[in-house]
């Protein structure tokens, strides 16, 4: 049962053990830039979440995925659903911050999971469609 539940869906655990990586830079990053470095966090979101897509498009075309045709293509694909997912992170954090009050790691936190199911589901059927 676990095994046909793991190749079933397979893909998707793999982005989201990969998405951890990716969303432990990016949180890295963004706690660094906003509190050791006292950058506005819009700005430190924007770099922490590059540097996360940068990371996961690699991990992903090369061990989930499984392409190495069109990289250059797929990249800026990649990168440009990951700035879309930037968008609804900024959109979120915007609500969370300025407007609801909250931390902004605790805001930032909550941002990460809903932008992950997007992404993938946009990178599966755009970026690594065969």
């Amino acid at each position: 049962m676990i095994k046909l539940m793991f190749e079933k869906y397979r893909q998707l655990i793999v982005y989201c053990i990969i998405g951890c990586t990716g969303a432990t830079f990016d949180f890295l990053v963004y706690a660094i830039l906003t509190n050791a470095m006292g950058m506005h966090y819009q700005i430190a979101n924007f770099l922490s979440v590059s540097f996360g897509i940068i990371n996961n498009f690699f991990w992903n075309c090369y061990f989930n995925f499984k392409t190495k045709d069109r990289i250059l293509r797929r990249l800026a694909s990649f990168y440009s659903v990951g700035m879309f997912g930037w968008a609804l992170s900024a959109g979120s954090l915007w609500l969370l911050i300025a407007v609801m009050g909250l931390n902004t790691l605790v805001a930032k936190l909550g941002t990460i999971f809903f932008v992950t199911v997007v992404q993938f589901c946009l990178n599966k059927f755009i970026t690594f469609r065969k």
